[in-house]
């Protein structure tokens, strides 16, 4: 009995089945995330008051930390990491 995947890796199998991208993007988020989360919580920043520094609302910023929401642009991103003090860097792997 052959099986088509036996000794490839997740990421073939994935691949294989035109998966991974959105996983690698859901993955991503959820790192983003933590991130963000990570800085909020060392500078005590609020989602209500990043919100405000951000000129948005606080519904956008739930969206933003929603890990399960891969949907989110650099300019966000940008103005997220300046809000917080930070820079945004982006780097292909």
């Amino acid at each position: 009995m052959k099986h088509k995947n036996l000794g490839s890796n997740f990421d073939d199998f994935l691949e294989e089945e035109g998966l991974l991208a959105g996983a690698e993007a859901v993955a991503a988020k959820r790192v983003l995330t933590y991130q963000i989360e990570k800085v909020m919580k060392q500078e005590r920043v609020t989602k209500t008051l990043l919100a405000k520094r951000m000129g948005t609302s606080r519904p956008a910023v739930d969206r933003l930390l929603d890990p399960r929401d891969p949907s989110v642009t650099l300019k966000t991103l940008g103005k997220v990491a300046t809000s917080l003090g930070k820079r945004l860097k982006i780097q292909l792997a």
